[in-house]
This record gives C-alpha cells, sequence and structure tokens, in this order.
C-alpha cells in the first residue's frame, strides 16, 4: 500500500506545471464581469497586459493587475525569469460562493439577489526565441 502511494506522489510530482502562477480567490466581482477584463489582456506580454489593465476603467481591472503582478513576482523571484520575457499563458476566472440575499417586494413576497464571488487564476510562461 505504501509504495503504490509513493509511486503516484513521485509522478504527480513529475508531471507538475512549473509554470509561476498567482491566484485570488472569493473576489466580489461577477466572473462575468471579470472575464471581460480578463479576454483583454490573454496572450499579451506582462508589461503590456499592466499597461492596458492601469488604463481600463473596470471594477475587475484593479484585481486582475495587481494578480499578474504577483505571478510576474513570483516569475522572476522563484524561477528567475526576466520579466521582459514573461506572457499571460493562461488566464480564467471560475466561480466561487453565492452570498444570497433577500429583497423585500409587494405583498409580503421576497426576490432573492446573488452576490457572486469569483476564483481568478493566472499562469504565465515564457516566450520562446525564434
Amino acid at each position: 500500500m505504501a509504495t503504490r502511494s509513493k509511486m503516484k506522489t513521485a509522478k504527480r510530482l513529475a508531471e507538475k506545471d512549473t509554470r509561476p502562477t498567482a491566484c485570488a480567490k472569493y473576489i466580489r466581482i461577477s466572473p462575468t464581469k471579470v472575464r471581460v477584463v480578463i479576454d483583454t489582456v490573454r496572450g499579451k506580454m506582462v508589461n503590456e497586459a499592466l499597461a492596458m489593465l492601469k488604463a481600463t476603467p473596470k471594477a475587475a481591472s484593479t484585481v486582475v493587475y495587481k494578480l499578474i503582478a504577483s505571478a510576474t513576482a513570483n516569475a522572476e523571484h522563484n524561477s528567475n525569469l526576466a520579466r521582459e520575457s514573461l506572457y499571460v499563458a493562461e488566464i480564467f476566472a471560475d466561480g466561487g460562493p453565492i452570498l444570497k440575499r433577500v429583497n423585500p417586494v409587494s405583498k409580503g413576497r421576497a426576490y432573492r439577489i446573488n452576490k457572486r464571488t469569483s476564483h481568478i487564476t493566472v499562469i504565465l510562461d515564457t516566450k520562446e526565441e525564434k
């Protein structure tokens, strides 16, 4: 039993993705609103993406800016990668838990208000020189 779990652990570590990442959880912005912002920076170089986010007038742009900056710092500190060679390989926003609230309406009824949260993940990679 122990040898099988050790083999599984070794296999998982060998296949682990070593690209620099950062993730923000439980962000109080709807995932659909975040996806509008992250679609503009997907595939761009890091410096270009940060400049675009600085000029974007959306609420999610500040969160995504900090997240890409954090992933860049992780790449520079942990993997010794140059900032100029990094680009946003993958970025996605998944739904988090929904805060359910009620709004009172006429005749004693109550309508549900869903306050949605997001989990945002950024994965950076280096451009290959051709």
